[in-house]
């Protein structure tokens, strides 16, 4: 068995998409503007981007077949990496960048295994975030193991566009079905196969039958199923897409529902088929009479960030201290946030624009002090925020002739009627727009331009304690820039102070940062004393003190110390408001970074439905377990919600231990902006890396049976999937952008109960002696929070007639069950009555939570 006592870390891109970040289009029944990015650890090659091409093209043809006509891929984008040979045939990224990759080709989570995986976190039907590809797959070296790849990219897109899940399960790969047969795990149960331990030592292999386990009454541990090479089924492109017969989704007719799978479990025992033809495009789509023509492809290669800061300096901006507020976020961007080899403008404007900088490259702190002293002095005049805009284009143009994939930061804090009349003009221009709005006046025009351009949208409050604008500047980093060059935000902390003039704390340094590492102090009323020692107790002199903008910062010569940092603020104010942001970027290009990445599952929502907090914690693409993580989330009027996300497979978290903290956020104040801010930490001995291979990763074919022998594939790598790497200390925190809400009624009318417990998914049951033991996640009163009032609990011999006529099934006394707080583990014994050994049967239990309000929760 292959243990990890060591793990490489190879360089990869930090990829947790924004809601709604893929731009694919369905456009008369083909798919558009597809992004394949390839990392920039993957060494130049071009056979991998002819396979690419390969695979697309042949799987365009065999998706056209299983849709029944309906889809098939139109054009593609190809990420080429900067550090690849310059050719003619490449050409500039327009908005394509690595955070909306649809694809990504990159070395493997896990040394030696080349399985490819779709990264899904969320229910079933709900689109995936990205498919991962490594290079030896796509370059043809597994094809016995996985099939080939025109066919598994059709598995994998299944899993990203329309929420279908796996219908093999390597955890419960056999199950015991109505007719008593130990089946193999699959969909159609017509894939015809044996189940047979094969295992090889030295240069001989032996192959004998499966012994029944005496506990599960399953096959034994080393048992497996070795399918026909030869096959006449057709239905089962989420089990077996590489059999040659297998040309369609399993459909009502052909679905397996007794199987164990996720299919099942996650779709209410829908097939994939009845999934997908529920779908928004199988709606929008007929079949199609003539075949589709092949794919397009686009080869894009990535260059050198272009950005141009559009500040808003009118009127308004000098209320609140707005003027100031920005010009402190502005600095902390062009101090540490851009990085070197980017190229920087500088647009302000009022009623009119001025460009004050044109672009120049950022080569050393000489070009970013340039920048520093154009910013605005003081606010007058109205809001233009399209002549802002186009002064920005005219500033790119100084430098290129084409704006494609160049950046406009915009900052307002108004509206401007006259926002929509620049609108077409951006989206033609091939630029990048992110907005930051400044305050509670959000213009609904430049939203649309930073959705339609795939630029990041947030929302400040003009609280300073809450580090809003602070936060979003630092969120702006490049969306191609290799994940070593990234600056990571560590600490992001307020506090307004009245009786106690401290403020004082700690922030972690891990071994994966250091470099670059830059401590931002800012104030609103008078310097405070600042403090800061090194984790040998050394104190660090130097900060430099900008009484004009209120702010003082300090680099750290070459690679921080390791360990806690320790830092004590006091104000010479009463009251006054003091913040610490603390940024740092990776030691060793390497090694990657634990990073932080956060998302709302929606950018707009409407009153009462409940929206979903992501956060991801990784280390390269692996997840990283046991941290505490908290989401803070801000309404326009300042009003916050606190939530503790988890990881838990329970609520709103779809799958246990991957990475993905999760909670269900309901608790709606006011129609309008929100903002997410999100921290994490991990406690020595708690934060562990999960060495586990992917989640929805491609089934792995031990091998062929051919004319009644088996013709085995090489063995995969094993891993001891117990095994987790313990983590160090470490702490990050990062803005999760904005999201708006509507139909918010009355406060008053917020006191109405609308939310119905969670649905409980990870239901569990074990046979002891006489009675089954049950355990489960407790829910909440409203979906994860608060506690439920109830539970009922049924049984039946048929799974179907559970699903289907819960209420007419035979009810467990459930009298002395109390429900916990939700999150809880619940435990429950029952006994179902006398079942002999020789008269086994199926007892199928399901489970609903009822709260205070009578509402129930699915079951």
């Amino acid at each position: 068995m292959w243990l990890f006592r060591s793990f490489v870390f190879l360089l990869v891109l930090c990829l947790l998409h924004r809601s709604n970040s893929s731009f694919i289009r369905l456009n008369n029944n083909g798919f558009e503007d597809i992004i394949i990015v390839i990392d920039p650890s993957v060494p130049e090659d071009e056979k991998i981007i002819e396979q690419i091409q390969d695979m697309v093209t042949t799987a365009s043809t065999y998706l056209f077949e299983a849709t029944e006509r309906r889809f098939f891929f139109k054009n593609v984008s190809i990420l080429i990496p900067e550090n690849w040979k310059e050719n003619p045939r490449y050409k500039r990224p327009k908005h394509e960048n690595y955070e909306h990759a649809d694809v990504i080709v990159a070395p493997p989570t896990l040394p030696g295994r080349d399985e490819p995986y779709t990264k899904q976190f969320t229910e079933c039907g709900e689109k995936g975030e990205h498919i991962h590809f490594t290079p030896d797959f796509l370059l043809g070296k597994n094809q016995n193991e996985y099939g080939p790849p025109g066919r598994l990219f059709v598995h994998e897109w299944a899993h990203l566009r329309w929420g279908v899940f796996d219908e093999y399960n390597e955890d419960q790969p056999f199950y015991r079905a109505k007719s008593k047969k130990i089946e193999a795990t699959r969909c159609s149960t017509g894939i015809s196969g044996i189940n047979r331990v094969y295992k090889c030592q030295g240069g001989s292999c032996i192959t004998r039958t499966c012994r029944i386990d005496s506990k599960t009454k399953l096959y034994e541990k080393d048992c497996q199923f070795f399918p026909d090479k030869v096959q006449t089924e057709k239905a089962s492109i989420m089990f077996t897409q590489s059999i040659d017969s297998v040309v369609e989704f399993c459909n009502e007719k052909t679905h397996n529902q007794e199987a164990p799978s996720l299919q099942n479990k996650k779709c209410n025992f829908r097939s994939t088929w009845e999934v997908i033809s529920s779908s928004e495009d199988f709606n929008n789509t007929i079949p199609m009479v003539t075949p589709p023509p092949p794919p397009v492809f686009s080869l894009l290669k990535i260059n050198q960030r272009i950005v141009c800061l559009v500040l808003d300096k009118s009127e308004s901006m000098a209320s609140y201290d707005r003027l100031n507020q920005m010009n402190k976020a502005a600095k902390y961007f062009l101090l540490q946030i851009v990085e070197n080899g980017s190229w920087v403008g500088m647009v302000h404007f009022d009623s009119t624009a001025t460009i004050v900088n044109k672009p120049i490259q950022i080569i050393s702190s000489d070009e970013r002090n340039t920048l520093l002293a154009k910013l605005p002095t003081y606010a007058w005049g109205g809001t233009s925020i399209c002549s802002g805009i186009k002064s920005a284009f005219q500033v790119i143009g100084e430098l290129s002739p084409h704006l494609d994939g160049s950046e406009v930061v915009l900052l307002t804090d108004g509206e401007d009627y006259t926002a929509s009349s620049c609108i077409d003009e951006v989206k033609r221009s091939g630029a990048i727009v992110h907005f930051i709005a400044l305050g509670t006046a959000a213009d609904k025009a430049v939203i649309e331009m930073s959705k339609i351009t795939g630029g990041h949208d947030f929302y400040a409050s003009d609280k300073a304690q809450n580090n809003g604008l602070i936060d979003a500047f630092g969120a702006l980093t490049s969306g191609n820039t290799e994940l070593s060059q990234k600056s990571l935000q560590l600490e992001s902390k307020g506090l307004t102070l009245n009786s106690n003039p401290w403020m004082n704390d700690t922030v972690i340094i891990d071994s994966t940062v250091g470099k670059d590492t830059f401590f931002l102090i800012t104030w609103n009323r008078l310097p405070p004393s600042i403090s800061l020692w090194d984790p040998n107790g050394t104190i660090m002199e130097n900060f430099t003190v900008d009484e004009t903008s209120k702010m003082a910062y300090l680099s750290i010569p070459g690679t921080a110390k390791v360990g806690t940092w320790a830092y004590s603020l006091q104000a010479k104010a009463n009251p006054e408001t003091l913040t610490i942001t603390v940024t740092s970027r990776a030691a060793n290009s390497s090694v990657p970074p634990i990073t932080l990445n956060a998302k709302m599952n929606k950018g707009i929502n409407s009153f009462p439905s409940p929206m979903i907090v992501y956060a991801e914690i990784l280390q390269g693409f692996v997840p990283v377990l046991g941290a505490n993580v908290t989401a803070v989330i801000e309404s326009q009027s300042g009003h916050t919600e606190v939530l503790e996300l988890l990881d838990n497979g329970a609520g709103a978290d779809s799958f246990k231990n991957d990475g993905v903290y999760s909670r269900y956020f309901t608790a709606y104040t006011e129609n309008g902006s929100y903002s997410l801010k999100v921290w994490a930490h991990g406690g020595a001995n708690t934060a562990r890396l999960s060495l586990q291979p992917p989640l929805n990763r491609a089934a792995y074919i031990p091998g062929w049976v051919v004319n009644g022998e088996i013709e085995a594939n090489p063995p995969r790598p094993e891993i001891d999937e117990d095994t987790q790497t313990t983590l160090e200390d470490f702490s990050r925190t990062v803005s999760g952008g904005a999201f708006v809400v509507s139909q918010v009624p009355h406060p008053e009318y917020l006191l109405d109960d609308l939310h119905p417990p969670s649905q409980i998914t990870d239901l569990d049951a074990t046979l002891q002696e006489d009675e089954i033991i049950l355990t489960w996640t407790a829910p909440g009163d409203n979906f994860d929070v608060g506690k439920a009032q109830h539970y009922i609990i049924k049984i039946s011999g048929s799974i179907l007639d559970l699903r289907d006529s819960f209420d007419d099934a035979l009810q467990v006394n459930t009298t002395d069950l109390s429900p916990k707080e939700a999150n809880s583990k619940e435990i429950f014994a029952f006994k179902p009555g006398n079942i002999s050994e020789e008269n086994a049967t199926h007892i199928f239990i399901a489970i609903k939570s009822i709260d205070k309000s009578n509402l129930t929760s699915k079951t």
